[in-house]
């Protein structure tokens, strides 16, 4: 949660030097997942053990949704090398350990009758 809320301050640093049509288009998309997986990854961490991975799942779509964006952004020279490492890579290390949370409630939750 801290690494992802460090990340999104990098970007909120990063916005406002967007190129005007960028900033209000990609940009805001961007901002907005940033936010919502923020939330989601709150609320998985409040959330019962009947619900957390089904939100944990939320969150990881989420992720990958903004990591799909970001790299966009890349293509089209919205975010120069440098930007794009500083924001990408800690993303990718939060997919790993969500992936591992998401694994660990599985093992930790018993299947249900006839699975």
């Amino acid at each position: 949660m801290e690494k992802l809320r460090q990340t999104y301050k990098n970007w909120h640093g990063f916005l406002p030097h967007l190129p005007r049509l960028a900033r209000f288009t990609l940009g805001t998309k961007i901002d907005a997942l940033f936010t919502d997986s923020l939330e989601v990854m709150l609320l998985a961490s409040y959330s019962s053990k009947e619900q957390k991975l089904l939100v944990l799942q939320k969150a990881s779509t989420k992720l990958d949704t903004l990591k799909f964006f970001l790299q966009t952004a890349w293509e089209l020279k919205i975010l120069d090398n440098k930007k794009y490492s500083l924001l990408a890579e800690p993303l990718v290390e939060i997919g790993r350990m969500l992936g591992g949370w998401m694994n660990k409630i599985k093992k930790e939750t018993p299947p249900k009758g006839g699975e």
